[in-house]
C-alpha cells in the first residue's frame, strides 16, 4: 500500500508533535525530527514522510494529498488529539478508500477512546508500532499484528501485545528516509548548531523518572542499544550525505546511560573527526565525559528538574543535588556546553521549593535553560498521582496555539501563579548581566547567529506578552471567586 507517514499541522507551526517528548509548542520555534515514523517509512519504498509544521505545510495542503495514498498513518499528541481527529476526517472524505492509522502516547493509552472518537479511524497501534505498520501495508491482516486495536462487524478487538524491537541493528538508517523526503535546513533548535540531523543509537529508558512520557507510553524501560559499528556508519554516511550539516544530536532517551558502552561508541565516533550532542543523566562521571568531549561532544541536554532534593524523590529521579552540581563542574572544567531542562509544578512544589530551584539554576550557571511546567500526561505515575490528589485536569493543557498551560495545581497557587513563576524564573535568569553578555558576545562576530538571536528574542517577547495575560486573567478569575465565596458565606 502506498503510504503516508503524518507528522500533521496540529496547530501553526506546531512543533511539538511526533518525536517531541514534551508535546506542546515552544517558546522560540524548535522543530526536532519525526524520527519514529521514520523506521517504518525506510521499510516501505513507496512511502512518503511529510512532517507538515517545519515544511510549513496547511491542514488544506495536506488534506489534498490523501488522493495520492492508500494507508495514512498519524503521529498523534494529547494536545493535538481533537484537530488530528478533524484533518484525518478531511482526508478520508477526500479518499474514502483510505485506510487510516493512529499512533503514538494517545492512543496507546486509552484505545478505545481513541477508536471511538472518529470513525474515519480505522485502527490503532500501541507503542512501537515499526514492524506492524510496515507489515499491514504489505498485506498482513489485522488480527495477526500484535498490539493491534480496530473495529470488527462493529466491535472493537484488542489484539495482545507483542515484545519490544530487541535488535535494532536491523531496523533501516532514518537519515536516508530524511533524505529521500524531508529537507535537513528546516529544522532548528535553538541550542544546536543549525542545520542538524538526529537519530537513535538507543531506545527504551531505565530511568523511572514518574513524569516521562516516552518509556511510560511509547519506547518502555527496557534499554536497547545499537552496535557502535552500525551507529558509527550511519554518522559517515550522514556526512557524506548532508552537504552543509553543522552537527548531528543523538536523541537518545539517555544516551550515556552505561560507561562502557558510551566509551566503545566515542571510540569509533571519535574517528570521524565531527561535531555532534546528547542527552545526559548527572549520574556520568568525568573519565566518560572526558572520553565524549574527545570524541567531537559539544553540547548536553540535562534534565536537572529541581533543586529540591524531595521533589527529586517524589518524582524518582534517580540522581542527587550533590551529583548535578558535581556532574555540572566536570563538564565545565572539560569544556562541554550544558542546556539545561527545569520544570516549575512537580509533586511536592511550594513557593519555597521553586524559589529553591531557582536559586540553584542561577548558581549552576549552565549555558542555557528551558523552563517547562509539570505537565502531568496522560499515561504517566504523574498524571496518575495528580489525578488521585484532584490536582489534574486534562482540559485546556495548552493554548489555542498549542504553547503549555498549568494542567496541574497545588494548593495555594493557581494556574496563573505557576504560569508566573515560569516567568520569573527565565527573566531572573536571563537578565543577569554576565548571562547576556554571555548571548550578546556570541552574536557579535556571527551574522547569523545575531539574525537568530534576534529572531528567538522576537519569538520569545510574542509569547511573554500572552503570557502576561493569561496569569492577568487567572488572577482576576481567583479574586471573583474569592468574592462569590464570600457572598455565599455572608449570606449563610
Amino acid at each position: 500500500m502506498r503510504t503516508l507517514f503524518l507528522n500533521p499541522p496540529s496547530f501553526e507551526g506546531f512543533d511539538g508533535g511526533a518525536s517531541s517528548r514534551w508535546p506542546a509548542s515552544r517558546e522560540i520555534e524548535s522543530y526536532w525530527y519525526p524520527v519514529w515514523l521514520c523506521y517504518p517509512a525506510g521499510m516501505l519504498a513507496d512511502s512518503k514522510v511529510l512532517d507538515a509544521p517545519p515544511h510549513k505545510v496547511s491542514i488544506n495542503q495536506t488534506v489534498a494529498m490523501a488522493s495520492d495514498f492508500e494507508l495514512l498513518v498519524l503521529f498523534t499528541s494529547s494536545p493535538g488529539f481533537n484537530v488530528d481527529v478533524k484533518i484525518a476526517e478531511m482526508m478520508k472524505d477526500t479518499n474514502p478508500k483510505m485506510k487510516v492509522a493512529f499512533v503514538g502516547p494517545p492512543v496507546t493509552i486509552e484505545p478505545e477512546k481513541s477508536l471511538k472518537a472518529s470513525k474515519a479511524i480505522d485502527f490503532i497501534v500501541k507503542r512501537e508500532f515499526d514492524h506492524q505498520i510496515a507489515n499491514y501495508a504489505k498485506g498482513t491482516p489485522l488480527s495477526e499484528l500484535p498490539g493491534v486495536s480496530y473495529w470488527k462487524d462493529g466491535q472493537i478487538v484488542h489484539n495482545p501485545e507483542g515484545g519490544v524491537i530487541e535488535n535494532l541493528d536491523e531496523l533501516p538508517w532514518v537519515s536516508k528516509v530524511y533524505k529521500r523526503d524531508l529537507d535537513f535546513r528546516n529544522y532548528n533548535v535553538p541550542f544546536l548548531l543549525n542545520p542538524f540531523i538526529s537519530f537513535y543509537t538507543t531506545r527504551g529508558c531505565p530511568a523511572m523518572c514518574t513524569f516521562c512520557l516516552w518509556p511510560q507510553t511509547h519506547s518502555g524501560h527496557r534499554w536497547r542499544l545499537r552496535s557502535s559499528d552500525d551507529v558509527a556508519n550511519e554518522c559517515r554516511w550522514a556526512l557524506e550525505n548532508f552537504p552543509g550539516m553543522k552537527e548531528i544530536f543523538f536523541d537518545d532517551d539517555t544516551f550515556n546511560y552505561r560507561k562502557d558502552r558510551t566509551i566503545e561508541l566515542c571510540s569509533k565516533l571519535k574517528k570521524l573527526n565531527f561535531t555532534w550532542s546528547c542527552t545526559s543523566r548527572v549520574t556520568t562521571d568525568y573519565d566518560t565525559l572526558k572520553a565524549m568531549k574527545e570524541a567531537g561532544c559539544r553540547l548536553l541536554i540535562v534534565g536537572y528538574e529541581s533543586g529540591d532534593q524531595q521533589i527529586l524523590k517524589n518524582i524518582k529521579k534517580g540522581a542527587t543535588i550533590d551529583m548535578a552540581q558535581r556532574f555540572t563542574a566536570n563538564c565545565k572544567k572539560l569544556g562541554l556546553i550544558i542546556h539545561g531542562d527545569f520544570i516549575v509544578g512537580l509533586p511536592g512544589e511550594t513557593r519555597d521549593t521553586i524559589r529553591k530551584t531557582i536559586d540553584w539554576a542561577k548558581k549552576l550557571d549552565v549555558e542555557t535553560i528551558q523552563v517547562s511546567l509539570g505537565h502531568a500526561f496522560p499515561g504517566t505515575e504523574f498524571y496518575d498521582h495528580a489525578q488521585k490528589n484532584g490536582l489534574v485536569s486534562i482540559e485546556g493543557m495548552t493554548d489555542a496555539t498549542g504553547h503549555q498551560l498549568p494542567n496541574a495545581v497545588y494548593p495555594g497557587m493557581d494556574r496563573g501563579e505557576l504560569m508566573e513563576w515560569v516567568e520569573r524564573f527565565y527573566s531572573e535568569y536571563y537578565f543577569r548581566p554576565k548571562v547576556a553578555w554571555r548571548l550578546i558576545r556570541n552574536a557579535m562576530f556571527d551574522s547569523n547567529d545575531r539574525r537568530r538571536l534576534y529572531k528567538e528574542a522576537r519569538e520569545y517577547m510574542s509569547l511573554r506578552t500572552k503570557r502576561a495575560e493569561f496569569i492577568k486573567d487567572q488572577k482576576t478569575l481567583d479574586k471573583t471567586a474569592h468574592a462569590l465565596n464570600g457572598a455565599e458565606e455572608s449570606a449563610s
